[in-house]
């Protein structure tokens, strides 16, 4: 995932790929699922953004995804002018669904973008249907030589709290993280401080499993394992059954 500018996600995407591919070969955890063959044990499902537009849903639904996250918001000046209809036609489908808020540490803190993101999307009911608000917070696609944002990485892990404060403020909930292995360590030297209470969404594709885990995560919640398959988007598979994702999104 990503900016919604198209050429900086395909060149993002082509760090991503070749970054989190070299550190799955480590691989100290293991997914219940292969990359090659997912979905066979374990919830599938993907995220999407306004690159997908007018997803069909009942299709994603017959073609085998059972959750979604998609993007509302990015810094606090972009709205995915196709969240409403992206958000409830999953919900209409028969999708556990979820938003997503690009995070971007050089242009406000982290408080103030979690406010736009619930205003604008990222809010969270227990309702059984909606999963925790989560942050992608990742590679810089609009500079590949500044990855952290211009942040130390004392200033990117106060970023982050600031951010999972204000969600869990406004909605109760601490947000699930997506990142990746090598930017977490290059950009909050591998920060222990959000593995107890935040799941992570890992992002790792081209390997057989998820690989070395970030910042003493020792379990995947998410796995997003690639960005071709047969659902729109990326490819994620959930770390449970079916009956752990409905109690993920009813808080329990």
């Amino acid at each position: 995932m990503a900016s919604d500018h198209p050429s900086l996600s395909r060149r993002r995407a082509g760090v991503l790929a070749a970054a989190t591919a070299a550190l799955a070969l480590a691989g100290t955890q293991t997914a219940s699922a292969s990359a090659s063959a997912p979905g066979a044990e374990l919830p599938r499902g993907h995220d999407v953004s306004s690159h997908q537009k007018h997803v069909d849903w009942p299709d994603a639904r017959s073609s085998g995804a059972r959750f979604v996250y998609v993007k509302a918001t990015e810094s606090t000046a972009y709205r995915n002018p196709y969240f409403a209809r992206q958000y409830d036609g999953a919900r209409r489908a028969g999708l556990i669904r979820g938003a997503y808020h690009f995070a971007r540490p050089d242009k406000s803190s982290g408080a103030r973008q979690a406010a736009y993101f619930v205003r604008h999307g990222g809010d969270w009911r227990p309702d059984g249907r909606t999963l925790p608000p989560a942050l992608d917070i990742e590679y810089n696609p609009y500079d590949p030589h500044d990855p952290c944002y211009g942040l130390s990485q004392e200033d990117m892990v106060d970023w982050i709290q600031s951010f999972s404060d204000e969600i869990e403020a406004e909605t109760g909930r601490r947000p699930v993280i997506y990142t990746t292995a090598h930017w977490w360590s290059t950009c909050t030297g591998d920060s222990h401080a959000f593995a107890r209470n935040h799941p992570l969404w890992i992002a790792s594709h081209g390997a057989p499993d998820p690989g070395s885990l970030p910042g003493g995560w020792w379990h995947w919640t998410f796995w997003q394992y690639g960005t071709r398959g047969g659902l729109p988007g990326d490819q994620n598979l959930f770390n449970g059954p079916q009956s752990r994702l409905r109690a993920l999104a009813s808080g329990r």
